[in-house]
């Protein structure tokens, strides 16, 4: 799989080289096999047990909740959020990060905060993902099942929130858990986010 160079300033950033960058070990800028092995591991669980137990209720509404899956991953999610993201400047026709590799650049690049509509489809479009599945077990009395999948779910965006949303450059993300100083730092070496954010 291609990613982005890791001695390669992202596109936005104005430096020339990566090297000696005291914001490294604080934002993660680049990508490689590892992140995405480790996102899809982690959120694996919880799209295994909430596919199950549909499956267990009417498999034929299993069709419906793929299909939702792959078009709000592919192409709402890009809308709403990843085309928010500096990773989005970057050339070619696909994007390369650990959360949507290979899911087309449909969009323009719009760097700055999310508008509150496209909040409300992103964290809508988790609630259908993964909610409508447990509202599905709860209605058919699957309660091991759904106690093992609101597990599952809840230990996929904890992992998010303290391996990814920590360190991640999308700020214009409702998730996202950067502290003010390194976002400052950051959208200073990134003049193109800064005067998108602070206008």
């Amino acid at each position: 799989m291609r990613f982005l160079p890791v001695d390669q300033p992202i596109a936005t950033c104005t430096a020339e080289s990566c090297d000696g960058c005291p914001l490294q070990s604080k934002v993660h800028c680049h990508f490689v096999q590892r992140d995405l092995t480790s996102f899809l591991l982690s959120v694996a669980p919880s799209f295994l047990l909430a596919g199950l137990g549909i499956i267990l209720f009417n498999a034929w509404w299993l069709i419906p909740w793929i299909a939702f899956i792959l078009a709000f991953f592919g192409v709402i999610e890009i809308r709403v959020l990843c085309a928010h993201c500096p990773h989005y400047a970057e050339p070619g026709k696909s994007l390369q990060c650990w959360a949507n590799y290979g899911s087309p650049r449909l969009w323009k690049f719009r760097p700055g905060p999310m508008a509150l509509w496209e909040k409300i489809v992103l964290i809508g479009g988790f609630v259908i993902i993964w909610g409508g599945p447990m509202l599905i077990m709860a209605m058919s009395g699957q309660w091991l099942l759904l106690g093992l999948t609101a597990i599952a779910t809840a230990g996929f965006f904890y992992r998010l929130q303290t391996s990814n949303c920590n360190q991640c450059f999308n700020f214009a993300c409702p998730f996202n858990r950067v502290d003010a100083a390194t976002r400052q730092a950051f959208l200073d070496r990134n003049p193109t986010l800064k005067e998108a954010f602070e206008p």
